[in-house]
């Protein structure tokens, strides 16, 4: 299937030729035919998979007809979990929005209210937010949804594990019961089936690959440690390998993941942390910076496992393990993205027994154990998977399954996205003068 077999707007396959895609991802292919029709969607796909592209495409297409009903109010509302991925979702629409007339704005925490108070107060067609801040502004009478015709829950998974269910239940249920509801999530099991039985009508359900298949382009490793000098003195070593280019370092903490990125930079690496406390350019810098080249190494805590997009990632360095399994694979997706090869290494104290049995419980697979001569670890670790666990291979648990699918359309800029609170005009030619982003 190619993209001119979608029956999208002339203008958004113009803009996608322009980016040189010519075959949509298997998420794509079946998402935006069902959202075309106007259904309710249901669909498993992680990071990296093109699923931003899925539903920023049709709601574009749906823009390219006049709106029912006017007012200044969205007629597109995508909500995502993270300030990273707004900007992402942002990007996209406007790089394939080009040639097309309409506006797009994006409120989102930790930015300034004036600018996003006077985004509110003009005639919008798309709105990205995340909940917290877009649930502040409703309590306040600024948001106007008479006239949304689409919301889009893009990672409803993250979201409901950062503490949004309430904020987008209530958000939900402020939009006219006529929209079109489109979710997106690793998983479709638990508590995000049942936020979906009340907020989806009869949609329909669209599952790719397995969560193991997603990793096949992934190498993992595991090393035991015994303390955080143990693990200081591994990762020092790591960092001398010629073939480590661009690579991510997952910290627990905010604090951790600053002290860690000053430790690496007095030793010559060229390092930037990236972590929830840092401001909205402070944190757009430090991507940049990573994607260009100028710095190598990125320290980061989950917030950015979630958000980031950056070509040519060859390691993943889980220095402390995260909290959930999930979370564990949205870091290691980091790397090994459009048919490249990558690694993810994982270190795992003697109290980590835990959360790395889950994590392999949840990927099914054993991640296998590596020594380094000269840095074996001195106490002996626990047996960190039941029995039965193979590698790529079930185990007597049935875990929840997230799908993926391989990637080769995105759907993302891979430049930065403008600034919060700054408005601008992008596009030229096609069906008017281009898209405005404000917020």
């Amino acid at each position: 299937m190619t993209f001119e077999k979608l029956t999208l707007h002339p203008s958004i396959l113009q803009a996608i030729r322009e980016s040189g895609y010519t075959v949509p991802t298997p998420i794509q292919a079946q998402a935006i035919p069902q959202a075309l029709e106007g259904h309710d969607l249901m669909a498993s796909a992680q990071t990296g998979t093109g699923k931003t592209a899925a539903f920023v495409l049709p709601s574009l297409h749906r823009l390219s007809t006049p709106a029912v009903k006017h007012s200044r109010g969205p007629r597109v509302l995508v909500l995502t979990p993270t300030r990273e991925l707004a900007n992402q979702v942002t990007a996209a629409a406007i790089k394939y929005g080009k040639h097309m007339r309409f506006r797009i704005g994006s409120v989102v925490g930790g930015m300034p209210y004036p600018p996003q108070m006077r985004l509110l107060s003009q005639p919008l067609d798309i709105l990205v937010a995340t909940p917290g801040r877009l649930l502040d502004h409703m309590e306040r009478g600024r948001i106007d949804y008479s006239r949304l015709e689409v919301l889009v829950l893009d990672e409803a998974d993250r979201m409901l594990d950062m503490g949004f269910i309430h904020a987008v239940e209530k958000i939900a249920a402020a939009t006219p019961a006529t929209r079109q509801t489109l979710l997106f999530s690793a998983t479709l099991e638990g508590t995000i089936a049942k936020l979906a039985k009340r907020l989806l009508k009869n949609p329909k359900l669209i599952q790719i690959d397995t969560v193991q298949e997603r990793n096949e382009q992934i190498e993992q490793r595991l090393h035991h440690v015994d303390d955080g000098a143990h693990k200081h003195r591994l990762l020092t070593h790591l960092l001398d390998d010629i073939n480590m280019d661009k690579a991510i370092v997952f910290t627990a903490t905010k604090r951790g993941a600053d002290r860690l990125a000053k430790t690496l930079y007095a030793k010559g690496h060229p390092t930037a942390a990236l972590h929830g406390d840092m401001n909205q350019n402070q944190r757009n810098r430090a991507i940049a910076n990573l994607r260009s080249g100028t710095v190598r190494l990125l320290v980061a805590t989950d917030v950015a496992a979630r958000g980031i997009d950056v070509s040519g990632i060859t390691h993943v360095i889980n220095f402390d393990l995260p909290k959930s399994a999930e979370d564990y694979v949205h870091r290691i997706g980091r790397t090994g993205r459009a048919g490249a090869k990558g690694i993810a290494i994982s270190f795992a104290a003697p109290d980590n027994f835990q959360q790395l049995r889950d994590i392999e419980r949840y990927t099914r697979q054993t991640i296998p154990a590596h020594v380094i001569p000269g840095l074996e670890p001195t106490i002996r670790p626990r047996q960190q998977a039941p029995s039965g666990h193979r590698r790529g291979g079930p185990s007597s648990h049935q875990p929840r399954r997230p799908d993926a699918a391989p990637r080769h359309f995105k759907g993302k800029n891979g430049g930065n996205p403008p600034r919060h609170g700054q408005g601008q005009r992008h596009g030229s030619g096609g069906t008017g003068r281009g898209a405005k982003a404000y917020g």
